[in-house]
C-alpha cells in the first residue's frame, strides 16, 4: 500500500474516486454539484495551505483523506486564534475497510498538520455512518456537539495537536 500526496497529474483520477465515494455514501447530495473544495482542488490541496493524501493498491486509488483550513461556519465553534483545519473526505474502499488503512492515512495527514503548525483538527461526522464516530475517538477526536437535526445529526469532533 502506497499513501502518496496528491499532485496536479493525478487530479482527475482522485476526482473521480472521490465524487464516487460521496455519491455512495450520500446520494441525496448527488444533485448538489461539485463541493467548492473539488472544483478547486488544486488551488485548496496542492497550491493552498489543504493537504490531500490517496492510498494506492498497484495503480488503484483505493482511500483518500485531505484537509483545508476550517471556515468558521459553524457558528457555535469558536476557534479564533487557533490554527484550525477541517478533516474532509476520509473514503475507503469497502475490500480495504477494517485493514488499519483509515488510521494510516489520518496519521499521516497528522503528521503534515504538525509540520504546518495546526493547533487542532476539526471533523464532522454522521451517526448513521457505520462506526464513524468509534473510529475518530480511537484516533483521539473528542465530541465538541451534536446538531439537533433529526436527520443529519452533524456530530462535531476536534483533536488538539
Amino acid at each position: 500500500m502506497l499513501i502518496q500526496p496528491v499532485d496536479t497529474p493525478a487530479i482527475p483520477e482522485v476526482l473521480a474516486f472521490v465524487l464516487h465515494a460521496r455519491g455512495e455514501l450520500f446520494p441525496k447530495l448527488s444533485d448538489a454539484g461539485m463541493p467548492n473544495d473539488l472544483a478547486q482542488f488544486e488551488a485548496v490541496y496542492v497550491q493552498g495551505s489543504g493537504r490531500f493524501l490517496i492510498a494506492r493498491a498497484g495503480d488503484e486509488i483505493v482511500a483518500a483523506i485531505g484537509y483545508l483550513p476550517y471556515d468558521g461556519r459553524f457558528p457555535q465553534l469558536d476557534y479564533q486564534g487557533r490554527r484550525t483545519v477541517e478533516v474532509v473526505r476520509l473514503f475507503v474502499l469497502p475490500a480495504f475497510r477494517r485493514s488499519g488503512l483509515a488510521r494510516e492515512l489520518y496519521l499521516a495527514l497528522e503528521v503534515l498538520a504538525h509540520a504546518q503548525g495546526v493547533e487542532v483538527m476539526y471533523l464532522h461526522t454522521h451517526p448513521f455512518l457505520p462506526g464513524a464516530i468509534e473510529f475518530w475517538r480511537r484516533q483521539g477526536f473528542a465530541v465538541v456537539d451534536v446538531e439537533a437535526d433529526p436527520v443529519w445529526q452533524t456530530t462535531h469532533m476536534q483533536r488538539l495537536l
